[in-house]
């Protein structure tokens, strides 16, 4: 048995090597080759047969997928439609009925598609990879013939020749002719066929994804002329004020509709912000003339300065400045006046205005410019934690 298998193995090595052998004089132009034109022709179209018939099922499977995602994505479309559409809303039955009737057309057209389209065209196109070993068994009988003749050729110029192994060469001559001469004779036959069958095949194939086509768009048509008509009825209701709607009772007054809060409370921070104190939502900017509203805190001592000096820190101005009562000025750093904490939660509505938190501790400066007209019921500070810097309003701390 090992003895077979080695002999059937070199037999084929040598085979392998007499046909590349024979191919490569063939390619120099050192040896003739036997040439067959009609053949030729069949295998050039065969070759754009096959190139197109694997072209067509690639796009027909792309758009077989495309088909089952807009099924699903119709799908989804539907079931929303359905879950936002009101009970109470005229034609709401119908959306329902009409969201299923669409799914199930999208699934009878993928349906359709996988079963009479693209399983034909895989049995089509399976007929190719068969047809391409044919021919390639074809081409090597090719050589091994050529490689024969040319061998029995060489014997026959030769005046020496040994007869027997003359007669040997021109029988082997012989059975690789009747070998390479059969299947040439049934590709002759085969190729044409398989050629002429691409007609029928295109045009079963695409009848059935057309007349598919048609009958879904043709439903579909349907199912959304009824959808656009349930729209069309509720837009008339609600044009009619005949909608039905829920009634709500009208809410209570409300008896304190400005309560007093004192930053004093001890639940002042639990209770509603105050506003600025400018008596507007927005500060006077830019040395308005409004007027001025009452302050928040109230000096010590008004304006008197003991031996000569102003009770603020460092080189406060006390023309501009009022220290209030609770704020101490002792250990401060330098160019601080006091130190104030938030009692309420401010959002800055402007660039140079200061965000904060409750409980946040701020240092409270002077204005960079000391000419700059000081607006009332704010102060310019910078936040201990961060060390960010802008106006706020007073009335949102208490001094510390």
């Amino acid at each position: 048995m090992a003895d077979t298998k080695g002999g059937n193995l070199s037999r084929l090595v040598l085979k392998q090597a007499g046909r590349a052998k024979e191919k490569i004089l063939q390619n120099l132009g050192k040896a003739d080759k036997t040439t067959d034109e009609i053949f030729e022709e069949h295998l050039q179209n065969f070759n754009t047969q096959q190139v197109n018939a694997t072209r067509l099922h690639k796009d027909i499977n792309n758009y077989l997928r495309c088909i089952r995602a807009m099924q699903t994505a119709s799908k989804n479309l539907m079931e929303t439609l359905s879950d936002i559409y009101e009970k109470e809303w005229v034609g709401q039955d119908m959306l329902y009925v009409q969201a299923q009737n669409n799914e199930m057309l999208w699934a009878d057209l993928a349906h359709k598609l996988s079963d009479q389209v693209v399983i034909p065209l895989n049995t089509y196109q399976a007929q190719f990879p068969e047809m391409r070993k044919k021919i390639d068994k074809r081409g090597r009988k090719l050589i091994d013939f050529d490689a024969e003749r040319h061998s029995v050729q060489q014997m026959q110029n030769n005046p020496n020749r040994n007869e027997a192994k003359f007669i040997k060469a021109k029988e082997q001559m012989e059975n690789a002719k009747r070998t390479y001469e059969v299947l040439n004779s049934e590709l002759h036959d085969e190729l044409p066929a398989l050629h002429d069958s691409r007609i029928l095949f295109l045009v079963t194939n695409m009848q059935t994804l057309f007349a598919a086509e048609e009958v879904f768009h043709s439903e579909t048509a349907k199912v959304y002329s009824e959808l656009e008509g349930v729209v069309d009825k509720l837009a008339k209701e609600v044009q009619k004020g005949t909608l039905p709607r829920k009634t709500f009772p009208k809410p209570l007054p409300i008896t304190n509709v400005n309560p007093v809060i004192s930053n004093s409370s001890p639940n002042s921070t639990l209770a509603s912000p105050p506003k600025a104190t400018n008596g507007s939502s927005s500060r006077s900017k830019y040395g308005g003339h409004s007027q001025s509203p009452t302050k928040d805190y109230e000096p010590i001592g008004g304006h008197s300065e003991t031996n000569g000096t102003s009770r603020l820190n460092g080189n406060g101005r006390s023309d501009l400045y009022d220290i209030p009562s609770g704020a101490t000025t002792d250990n401060l750093p330098p160019g601080v006046l006091y130190k104030v904490k938030a009692t309420y939660k401010y959002q800055a509505e402007d660039m140079d205005e200061l965000q904060f938190e409750v409980g946040e501790i701020i240092d409270v400066i002077e204005y960079e410019d000391p000419e700059e007209q000081q607006e009332e019921g704010w102060l310019m500070g910078v936040k201990d934690t961060t060390g960010q810097k802008g106006l706020f309003p007073a009335n949102f701390t208490k001094p510390i």
